[in-house]
């Protein structure tokens, strides 16, 4: 599966431009089967940090976003769903140490940062969502 992410990651940064925050929900996506209507992915357009404010990380976000679709694909009720949105917070956060994109972009920020600089900490998160989610 690590192949597999890694080739998709970096063909959606490099070849599509796309964001963190739609780079998880496609890979996820693909990942459980599950497919969106255009607009949830036009959605997700500003939640790379809050349109680049540096934020909450795209990467939890996109993660959020595939929560609520994903759970609520299998039946779940919203106060599930928010509950487990919570506990991949929490274990997000455990894992990687924060939820902001100001503390886990790799090397901070500079005016002159090269594109996509999140790419290997993206495929550590999708693997970890992946996960997270498939055992709950």
């Amino acid at each position: 599966m690590n192949a597999f992410i890694e080739k998709k990651v970096h063909e959606l940064y490099w070849d599509c431009d796309v964001n963190c925050a739609r780079t998880m929900l496609i890979c996820l996506g693909e990942l459980f089967g599950v497919t969106y209507e255009p607009q949830t992915l036009n959605a997700a357009v500003g939640l790379h940090g809050a349109g680049g404010y540096r934020a909450q990380c795209g990467l939890v976000e996109g993660s959020l976003m595939f929560a609520g679709v994903y759970l609520n694909g299998l039946g779940w009720e919203e106060e599930r769903i928010v509950s487990a949105c919570y506990r991949f917070a929490e274990a997000f956060s455990g894992e990687f140490g924060s939820l902001t994109c100001f503390d886990l972009r790799p090397g901070g920020f500079s005016p002159d940062d090269p594109p996509h600089r999140c790419e290997a900490l993206t495929c550590r998160a999708v693997e970890f969502t992946y996960e997270f989610m498939k055992a709950l």
